[in-house]
């Protein structure tokens, strides 16, 4: 049974996407089979892996809304041992749609019940909000992986994600916790960045990966060219980082 992990900060611009493609794909490269399901309507995650948009028949609103089936969303990507549920601009209209859907916070875990066994891990790619779509991820997710940049304010609006959590923990989904903090855009040339850091781990301890996320030029190239990481440029810094990610994962079960 997957595990199923959503990826989350309602900050923008942390590394969400990024970590989905990326450590999906260094993932798959150690064997393990995963699926990204692209749950943000900019569907970044979905161009991450080269997908075009306009030659889908199905996203994940259309398993979400429509009552389509997983398995039809699905793509492969070209990743190893990677599928997609891709998602486009539609998406955005779910927000509002989900309102009036019975169970309104549990229809993403409904949908991705039928395809668990297939995978070893599910990622959730969420948008840059707490809004419904977000909940139903915080439902649907055994764990939670929340990048953090390395910047000024890097904890502000946590508090805001935790208290949802916790919400969702209390109501939702007992089981609900925190896999891991994934620091991004790390400079090891600045003192800032080390003192995030130092910030970050003080506050979540044991919960902060040892692997540090680099800023790192070939990281922001690879989804122009609909490539992870570990196929564009497979022995930058940014690739060897998120190989070593995927121990770090794998390693935590």
């Amino acid at each position: 049974m997957a595990n199923v992990i959503a990826i989350i900060n309602q900050k923008g611009g942390v590394g969400k996407s990024t970590t989905a493609v990326d450590l999906s794909a260094a993932l798959g490269a150690q064997g393990k089979r995963v699926l990204v399901v692209d749950f943000d309507p900019q569907g970044n995650a979905t161009s991450g892996f080269g997908i075009d948009k306009d030659d889908l028949n199905l996203d994940i609103y259309d398993a979400l809304m429509d009552n389509k089936p997983i398995r039809d969303v699905i793509v492969a990507s070209c990743a190893q041992n990677v599928d997609v549920a891709p998602a486009t601009i539609e998406l955005a209209g779910a927000e509002i749609e989900l309102v009036s859907v019975m169970a309104r916070e549990s229809v993403l875990r409904y949908v991705l019940d039928p395809v668990r066994d297939a995978y070893d891990y599910v990622f959730v790619d969420c948008p840059p909000s707490l809004g419904l779509l977000t909940v139903n991820a915080l439902v649907a997710a055994d764990s939670l992986l929340i990048p953090i940049q390395c910047e000024f304010y890097a904890l502000e609006g946590l508090s805001k994600l935790l208290e949802s959590m916790r919400m969702v923990k209390g109501r939702l989904n007992p089981s609900l916790d925190i896999f891991g903090v994934l620091m991004t855009m790390f400079d090891v040339r600045t003192t800032l960045s080390r003192q995030v850091v130092d910030e970050v781990r003080a506050y979540f301890g044991e919960k902060v990966f040892q692997t540090l996320i680099p800023r790192n030029v070939k990281l922001s190239e690879a989804p122009s060219h609909g490539l992870p990481i570990n196929l564009y440029a497979p022995t930058s810094k940014g690739a060897l980082a998120y190989d070593a990610l995927a121990l770090e994962v794998i390693s935590h079960g």
